[in-house]
């Protein structure tokens, strides 16, 4: 048989077959309608779950201040500021319980209670006799009474160093020895005849009875009115 006739037939016999399998009822397709009328609003959803913090933005252009956000969590702690003044004194509390007595204190020493001192000015407007002992009869300052005002002597009661010195006024030359039991240890001289003030003075050590006191010489022109004063001064510096 021909080939190209079998292909025919073959050919036929499919579009047989289409044609059987069609439904014969149904029609042309029609033209598509129109949209429905929108439903009801539904109600709303619940809330999701919250997000993650989102990156800081960048600073806005500062037209209008937004809403405030939420309140953030607690940062860390700053640095420690400066001291405050202070502040008013409170009021007094009650007395505490007494503490425990302490350990008994190391004795004194006795020696700083030992003083001798004593200052006096002389009186009367005549010179003092020369090579005499001057007497400074207006007592100044003597509470353990170790000076004598009438014999214008120092009496030591305590062993130890002293230091005496005098101040004397005088409108002539003056000259002042400084005497230790009859024996002469400093010499002092001053020459003019006008109005002046000369002083002197020394350390002595000095034992229990012995006497210290000025005497002038030849030159005794010592003054001993109101406000041309002379004064003669001694006192213990440290006791053996």
């Amino acid at each position: 048989m021909d080939v190209g006739l079998i292909s025919l037939l073959l050919l036929l016999s499919t579009l047989s077959s289409l044609i059987q399998g069609l439904d014969t009822n149904s029609g042309i397709p029609g033209i598509p309608g129109c949209h429905g009328l929108p439903g009801k609003i539904g109600k709303d959803g619940r809330d999701g779950s919250k997000g993650a913090k989102g990156e800081r933005g960048l600073p806005g252009f500062g037209v209008s201040r937004g809403q405030e956000g939420e309140k953030g969590d607690p940062g860390f702690p700053g640095p420690t500021g400066k001291r405050g003044r202070r502040g008013p004194a409170g009021e007094t509390g009650e007395p505490g319980n007494p503490g425990v007595k302490g350990e008994m204190g190391r004795s004194g020493d006795h020696k700083s209670t030992l003083k001798s001192a004593f200052s006096a000015k002389r009186g009367g407007f005549e010179y003092p006799p020369r090579d005499t002992r001057i007497r400074f009869s207006k007592i100044i300052s003597n509470d353990q009474n170790h000076y004598n005002s009438d014999t214008g002597v120092f009496t030591c009661n305590i062993t130890g160093f002293y230091y005496f010195v005098y101040h004397a006024t005088s409108d002539n030359n003056l000259c002042i020895n400084l005497n230790l039991n009859e024996v002469k240890k400093v010499g002092f001289c001053n020459h003019g005849t006008y109005d002046q003030v000369s002083s002197g003075g020394t350390v002595l050590h000095l034992q229990v009875n012995d006497r210290v006191w000025l005497e002038p010489t030849d030159y005794n022109a010592m003054m001993g009115k109101e406000d041309h004063d002379s004064v003669f001064s001694g006192f213990l510096i440290f006791p053996d």
